[in-house]
C-alpha cells in the first residue's frame, strides 16, 4: 500500500496543504517548532481515532480548540489518496478517504467519512463508505466492481455514536476490502521513538515479533527473530559487522531468574559484553537493522533523526537501508537535522517545511528549480541545505 498525496486543513500548524507524488521514502526537514512532527502527527491522530474514537484522539490532543488551527473557523479536513498492491503484483486505481471533523452542541463528531474510487478514467467512482454523523451506506458488491453493466448496491449502517469512524467497524470485514485495507495501513503505522536506555532494560521473558516504539523488548525479539528466522538473523549480523568494527555475535540470553539479556561478543574480548555497556551507537544501529529487517514490516513507518548516536559516516549507508525498507513494499517517512543524511538523499525524497504567518507549508525540493539544477550538476543535497538554498528551512 502507497499513499500517493495527503492533504491536510486546520489541523494544527498545518492551515491548508497539499502534498502529491509522496514517494516510498519522503525525508522532512526544517527548523524547530516548523511542523515536521505534526506531519507525523496526521497519522499518529487517525491511529488513534481508530483504536478508540475521534472524541478519544482528540481530547488526547488538548482538545478540539487545540487541535483546530490558530484563528480558523471551520471544521478539521484530511483526505489521503492511496493505491494498493494487487494480488498479481499490480496497482489498484486510486483510493480517496476523506475525513472531515467538526464540532456540534460541544461535542466532537464526524462530519463527514467517504472513501471512494474508479476503476478507468470513465464513469463516476464508487463511494465504497459515505458516512455523516454516525449513518450511512457501504457498498454490497465491491468484488463486482468494474465489470460491465454492474451498478453498485448498498446497505445503510448506524453506528453507536457520531464520533466513531464507519473503517473502525466494517474495515473489519474482508467483503470491504478497501475499507479493510485503509483500516489495516492506520494500524500498522508505526512511529520510532527509539530510547537507548529502554533498549538496555532487562525484561521478564516472553515473545515479542515486533519492536516496540521505545525498543525496550529489543532483546525479546532478537530471540524471535534468532530461532524463527535465522536466515534474515544472519543478514542482520552480517550487516552489523560491516558497520560496527569488532562485532563478531550477538545472542539473546535467558538468565537463571527468568529474564533475557542482550550480549555483544567483540572479537577482541573473551567474554561478551551485556547491552549496557556497549555504546550507544552499537545499540542504535543494531536496533534499525531488528526494525528494518522485520519478517513482517510495517506498511507505514516513521522515523524521526536517525542519526542520534550515530557516527556521520554510518548514515549514508542508514539511508539505504531505509530505501531498501520501502522498495519491499513499505512506506516510509523519515525527519532529520542531518546534512550527512540528506547528502544520501535523491532530490524526489526530500521535503522541507518552512513557516509564513503562523502555518507550516512543505515544500518539495525538486519543484525548486534552482535547487534541482545543481543536484543535477552533482552537488549534494546536504550541501544545499547548509549554504541555506532551502529557503524558510532554518530557524532564519
Amino acid at each position: 500500500m502507497k499513499i500517493e498525496s495527503l492533504s491536510v486543513k486546520n489541523f494544527k500548524v498545518f492551515g491548508d496543504i497539499k502534498i502529491e507524488g509522496l514517494p516510498n521514502m519522503c525525508v522532512f526537514l526544517g527548523a524547530n517548532g516548523s511542523g515536521k512532527t505534526t506531519f507525523f502527527e496526521v497519522f499518529g491522530f487517525l491511529s488513534d481515532s481508530l483504536k478508540n474514537n475521534v472524541s478519544a484522539a482528540i481530547n488526547k490532543r488538548g482538545g478540539f480548540k487545540e487541535v483546530i488551527s490558530r484563528d480558523k473557523k471551520g471544521n478539521i479536513e484530511f483526505e489521503i489518496k492511496f493505491r494498493n498492491t494487487e494480488n498479481d503484483g499490480t496497482l489498484s486505481p486510486l483510493i480517496t478517504y476523506q475525513l472531515e471533523i467538526g464540532e456540534k452542541k460541544g461535542k466532537v463528531v464526524i462530519v463527514r467519512e467517504i472513501l471512494k474510487y474508479r476503476r478507468g478514467n470513465r464513469g463516476q467512482p464508487w463511494h465504497f463508505l459515505n458516512f455523516s454523523f454516525g449513518q450511512g451506506t457501504a457498498i454490497k458488491n465491491e468484488e463486482d466492481y468494474g465489470k460491465e453493466g454492474v451498478k453498485e448496491e448498498r446497505e445503510e449502517q448506524q453506528l453507536d455514536s457520531p464520533d466513531i469512524l464507519a473503517i473502525k467497524g466494517l474495515g473489519q470485514f474482508q467483503k470491504f476490502k478497501a475499507v479493510s485495507s485503509f483500516r489495516k495501513l492506520l494500524e500498522g503505522w508505526y512511529v520510532s521513538n527509539f530510547q537507548i536506555s529502554s533498549a538496555q532494560t532487562v525484561l521478564d521473558t516472553g515473545v515479542s515479533e515486533h519492536l516496540s516504539r521505545s525498543g525496550d523488548n529489543l532483546a525479546q525479539v532478537t530471540k524471535f527473530i534468532h530461532d524463527n528466522h535465522p536466515e534474515i538473523f544472519n543478514t542482520i549480523l552480517g550487516k552489523l559487522k560491516e558497520r560496527i568494527p569488532g562485532i563478531e555475535k550477538v545472542e539473546s540470553v535467558e538468565t537463571a531468574d527468568g529474564r533475557i539479556i542482550l550480549k555483544f561478543q567483540d572479537g577482541s574480548f573473551k567474554d561478551p559484553f551485556i547491552a549496557r555497556y556497549v555504546s550507544d551507537g552499537t545499540i542504535k544501529m543494531f536496533a534499525y537493522l531488528i526494525l528494518l529487517y522485520d519478517p513482517f514490516p510495517h506498511p507505514l513507518l516513521a522515523i524521526e533523526e536517525p542519526e542520534n548516536y550515530l557516527h556521520p559516516d554510518l548514515l549514508i549507508e542508514l539511508a539505504e537501508e531505509l530505501r531498501i525498507y520501502s522498495n519491499r513494499g513499505s512506506q516510509v517517512f523519515i525527519s532529520t537535522h542531518s546534512p550527512d543524511f540528506v547528502n544520501a538523499l535523491k532530490i524526489e525524497e526530500l521535503f522541507w517545511v518552512k513557516k509564513d504567518k503562523g502555518y507550516s507549508f512543505i515544500v518539495k525540493a525538486k519543484d525548486d528549480k534552482t535547487v534541482e539544477a545543481l543536484f543535477n550538476e552533482g552537488d549534494l543535497l546536504g550541501y544545499l541545505w547548509k549554504q541555506n538554498y532551502f529557503k524558510g528551512s532554518g530557524p532564519k
